[in-house]
């Protein structure tokens, strides 16, 4: 490994030659006695580490030799070497010079020594430090873009792909109140109910990418626990009486604060997971409580537990999992939705496995932050 350089101007040559023997082994020394000397160490070596200069010279001072090395070396380190301990002169090296030190002649070797190795580490940890910062920098444009590319994605999906499908939706619609076959009719609904679906996936996207922009709107205001639960979508009840389930309440809080059109989709949503893999014939249960300043609103339902593959990976969006025909199926933004949402009202979702089935609970903070 190479040593670290260090530069030593003082116009006494017996001082050179001494800080040569005294150093040589942890630097390479380069020695000057005049400016000029060290001006062309200067000019040769870029990367000098330590400058030391002595203070009273003939044709320069140490103060002014170190001002002048702060152009071509800003990052070494510079210390003043004086047989003088005026305050006065010792301020304007602090100040013009920007010395890390000032050592009185005559030096004490072991005191000299400590002193340069401190020098030295607090340039290697400088150096660190500035490469740390450019990394973090590196980073910083990095997520700035990375930003900058879901707002581009947002404004593509929400035009190249909304556009088109609303014209599908609208001219299907209108073909469906035509005169139609019965196989006419029937190709003309699974288009329709797939560019439904495909709708759906769009505006969930939408969404996620929203939230992860923080450019979900919250509008705040006193809601009704139970009132998200008297109109259900048809679908959803339409399963659960075909299940021979119902709903149970056990309600310590009554109301909470939340954004009303948000809160309903995600109730909806761990509400459609807890009927669809809820067991027939089984009560799903609706309780809340306060816990820690928090409206926590829990939805459970008996049956199959989560696997822990699934639990580390469920919140996360676009994941894909292979049936046994070995076709892509998605698993379903639903919860991931619920988390962005949750946390657009700066609370959070927790899954957990029951004894005997899956608990999924919002925790919302009760007093808005």
């Amino acid at each position: 490994m190479d040593k670290p350089k260090l530069l030593f101007l003082d116009d006494e040559v017996d001082n050179l030659d001494a800080m040569e023997r005294l150093l040589r082994k942890r630097f390479t020394v380069f020695k000057a006695s005049t400016p000029q000397d060290a001006f062309a160490h200067l000019d040769q070596n870029p990367d000098i580490a330590i400058i030391i200069s002595d203070q009273r010279m003939p044709l320069i001072t140490g103060v002014e030799f170190l001002e002048k090395s702060i152009v071509t070396h800003p990052e070494s380190i510079r210390i003043l070497l004086t047989g003088y301990t005026d305050i006065e002169s010792v301020i304007e090296a602090i100040n013009k010079g920007q010395i890390y030190k000032y050592i009185t002649k005559p030096w004490d070797p072991v005191d000299l020594q400590k002193n340069l190795e401190n020098a030295y580490e607090k340039l290697t940890l400088r150096k660190e430090l500035k490469e740390k910062n450019r990394a973090l920098e590196d980073a910083l444009l990095e997520l700035q873009s990375l930003d900058k590319t879901k707002s581009q994605f947002m404004i593509l999906i929400n035009h190249e792909l909304k556009t088109p499908l609303t014209s599908i939706l609208s001219f299907t619609g209108l073909l469906r109140e035509s005169s139609l076959s019965d196989e006419q009719a029937l190709f003309t609904d699974r288009i329709l109910k797939s560019a439904d679906k495909l709708k759906g996936i769009v505006d969930d996207v939408l969404l996620i990418v929203k939230g992860e922009l923080g450019q979900i709107p919250i509008r705040y205001e006193t809601l009704k626990i139970r009132s998200f639960f008297e109109q259900l979508p048809e679908d959803m009840t339409k399963m659960m009486v075909t299940k021979g389930q119902k709903i149970e309440f056990d309600l310590a809080v009554e109301t909470f604060e939340a954004d009303s059109q948000y809160m309903r989709i995600l109730i909806t949503r761990a509400l459609h997971n807890a009927t669809k893999f809820g067991q027939a014939q089984t009560a799903l249960k609706v309780s809340s409580r306060l816990e820690d300043k928090n409206v926590v609103v829990e939805i459970r339902n008996l049956g199959p537990k989560i696997s822990q593959n699934i639990l580390d990976k469920i919140l996360s969006p676009f994941t894909l999992d292979e049936n046994v025909m070995n076709h892509s199926v998605g698993m379903g933004l639903g919860l991931t939705i619920c988390q962005t949402l949750l946390k657009a009202h700066q609370g959070r979702l927790e899954i957990s496995n029951t004894d005997d089935g899956v608990s999924v609970r919002f925790v919302i903070p009760e007093v808005r932050k």
